[in-house]
């Protein structure tokens, strides 16, 4: 290059460098706060009059590269060229980063695609073995005695309290149900380390959580019977459970609409500086969802303090995981959306309890949001609608009945402590049968809501359409008073 040439490139390099300098000068004075970043797509805010200056703004995306010439007065450019990379975000000596809204990115000359997955998959967090002994070197959250025996105790309700309305569906004394057999660790003990200010957000296979909360055998009864003493006043399918006072929302059958409800209620929660946070399941079907995606970022950028708790059992109804997503599971994905994420066992009692309970001191006392993803088997139907036997083999049924009992394993770890014994064990069983059997009998006997209850609740002053919906309703049960069940009041 020639030495004139060199020389003018020169001369205009540090015309630029100085207006540019000046121009952050004016910049500092007129923003309040030590930086004021301008938007992607925007353009620069005018700061000062000076035409040189604004003729040579650069957006904040733009990058030159200077290389080194052979005239002394081009290197000298170049030399001083390179500080001002570096004070405005560019690497020297060849290689350049920017800082772009979220951190300084740093360029490089190869094209690198990143891979599908990771070369390893992501660990699971485990405290008790298959044989119910603590694994050495675990950490974990200790429980007392009665704490330990209150989670099994529950643990074993849901399982029977499960097992009675399953049969009392086959029987038609009711019309639907669904069981939580293989999940009674994700429920009980999830529901232990949270407390009753926590709102609960639930899909439809955590009664456990309001059986622990202190919702009775009498209510669950009420509510699958659909008679006058549910909440619900007999609008809703059985199990779909809800209780103002236990914080817990009443469940609704579409599914991971609870998820962005449950970031909008932490969010309240943040506002009001409660000490608690909202926790919200799902299933793994639940992430196919696009309510899954947009409550992740909701609560990333927020930062609101809610768990979200991913019931991965490995089917979704009949479709696999294998067919639903290719990610290494549902933890993966809160790193994607900037959030921190725990893979647990989901039939290990202590681990879920641990990481739950953890997941809430960070979620409160760092505000911010917890992905939690806990690994376990649905070993019952997905409804009595459905029969499981068609889309997965018998024996892995059975193997995780029994091998992989979430409940025989927590037993054994909790009678290896000396707290528990075979005649507790029967003398439970025994008792909670015999009250839900009781219950059951009290809720069929008790009379339906009134019909008029199908249009309250809803409007301050019932709208002409529903009355006139109403009245047509009234007329054709006069005239065909058999076809409509006997006990309801009209």
């Amino acid at each position: 290059m020639a030495p004139w040439r060199a020389a003018a490139m020169a001369s205009s390099q540090l015309a630029r460098r100085a207006a540019r300098r000046l121009l952050s000068s004016q910049h500092r004075r007129h923003c309040a706060a030590p930086a004021c970043p301008w938007l992607l797509g925007s353009a620069p805010p005018v700061l000062g009059p000076s035409p040189a200056a604004a003729g040579d703004r650069r957006g904040f995306c733009s990058v030159r590269r200077f290389t080194g010439e052979s005239n002394a007065a081009a290197a000298a450019a170049a030399a001083a060229a390179a500080v001002e990379e570096a004070e405005n975000g560019l690497v020297a000596g060849g290689d350049q980063a920017i800082d772009f809204p979220g951190g300084k990115v740093s360029f490089v000359a190869e094209m690198n695609f990143l891979p599908e997955s990771q070369r390893e998959r992501i660990n699971c967090y485990r405290v008790l073995d298959d044989d119910g002994r603590t694994i050495s070197g675990s950490r974990f959250q200790e429980v007392s005695k009665e704490l330990a025996l209150k989670m099994y105790s529950e643990m074993v309700t849901l399982q029977v309290m499960d097992t009675i309305f399953f049969e009392a569906q086959r029987q038609g004394r009711i019309s639907f149900y669904l069981t939580s057999h293989g999940e009674e660790a994700i429920n009980i003990a999830s529901a232990a380390a949270l407390t009753i200010d926590d709102i609960v957000l639930p899909q439809y296979r955590e009664p456990g959580v309001l059986l622990w909360r202190g919702f009775t055998l009498q209510e669950f009864a009420n509510q699958c019977f659909g008679n006058k003493l549910d909440y619900g006043k007999g609008r809703q399918m059985p199990i779909h459970y809800g209780s103002n006072h236990l914080n817990y929302f009443t469940v609704s059958s579409p599914i991971a609409t609870q998820l962005p409800h449950a970031v909008g209620a932490a969010y309240s929660l943040k506002m009001d500086k409660k000490d608690a946070c909202a926790i919200t399941y799902f299933g793994d079907g639940g992430t196919s969802e696009g309510d899954f995606h947009a409550a992740l970022n909701f609560a990333a950028v927020l930062e609101a303090p809610v768990i979200f708790f991913c019931r991965n059992n490995g089917w979704a109804i009949s479709t696999p995981t294998s067919e639903q997503f290719r990610s290494d599971g549902a933890v993966i994905r809160g790193q994607a959306y900037g959030m921190r994420s725990i893979r647990v066992d989901g039939n290990d009692a202590l681990a879920v309890y641990s990481a739950v309970h953890t997941a809430r001191e960070m979620a409160i006392k760092e505000g911010r949001p917890i992905l939690v993803e806990a690994l376990t088997y649905r070993v019952g139907h997905h409804s009595t609608s459905d029969d499981s036997t068609k889309y997965r083999p018998v024996d892995e049924i059975e193997h995780w009945r029994t091998a992989r009992d979430p409940i025989s394993r927590y037993r054994k770890w909790v009678q290896g402590n000396g707290w528990w014994c075979d005649e507790e064990e029967s003398e439970l069983r025994n008792n909670v049968r015999q009250e839900l059997l009781k219950a059951i009998q009290v809720a069929e006997r008790m009379p339906k809501p009134p019909l008029a209850e199908l249009f309250t609740d809803v409007y301050d002053e019932v709208p002409s359409n529903l009355r006139e919906q109403e009245r047509l309703l009234r007329d054709t049960i006069k005239k065909h008073p058999a076809d409509y069940p006997a006990d309801v009041h009209i």
